[in-house]
């Protein structure tokens, strides 16, 4: 096969799935625990589709405006991802994930997308995946309206081949989630169920 014709290679971003994401936590999604054990399900049955697996994490130290004892849910938030708690380590169900590579993001910022996090040698994500030759990613986990739309986003702006797992993410409402799916559509971003990927 040539160069031209082989397959790029891809990787599995899981983004933000954390328990301060998912019910219980300080900033949960309705069904975030089960989306988190049906991405564990996922990259442990197809785990040979992918040449990278990384995950991402809210990892907030002090993000300023981002965190309000007020918030409007829009741009402001109750804290949430608190680094170093117990809450914004992986969800129990990824305790078999192994990541190849981990990024954490906005310690001192809002940071949405997970382009805007580093790894632990500092490397940001977009040299983590052009490092490994990625050209193709498929992005899943919490929220579909937010982090993982904005990770996604940018994916598909640094020319990634790139597709959201749309039965592998959940979105804070509804509607956001709706909206989310109708901009990455029109972004250029491929929507597919898990079953189609």
């Amino acid at each position: 096969m040539s160069e031209s014709t082989r397959a790029p290679r891809r990787a599995l971003i899981v983004v933000d799935v954390q328990p301060t994401f998912c019910e219980g936590g300080e900033l949960g999604v309705e069904g975030g625990n089960a989306v988190a054990q049906r991405i564990a399900d996922h990259a442990r049955e197809h785990r040979d589709r992918y040449d990278l697996v990384v995950t991402t994490q809210d990892w907030h130290v002090d993000p300023g405006e981002h965190w309000s004892a007020a918030p409007d849910f829009v741009d402001t938030w109750p804290p949430h991802g608190i680094a170093g708690s117990a809450n914004a380590e992986l969800h129990p169900a990824l305790a078999d994930l192994a990541p190849d590579v981990s990024v954490k993001k906005g310690e001192y910022q809002a940071a949405y997308s997970g382009f805007e996090g580093v790894d632990d040698a500092g490397r940001a994500l977009a040299d983590v995946l052009r490092d490994a030759g990625i050209g193709a990613v498929d992005v899943v986990g919490i929220a579909e309206s937010h982090c993982v739309r904005a990770t996604a986003l940018d994916a598909h702006a640094l020319g990634l081949g790139t597709r959201v797992i749309t039965d592998l993410t959940v979105p804070v409402t509804p509607e956001l989630g709706a909206a989310a799916r109708e901009e990455l559509a029109a972004a250029g971003v491929t929507l597919e169920e898990s079953g189609a990927a």
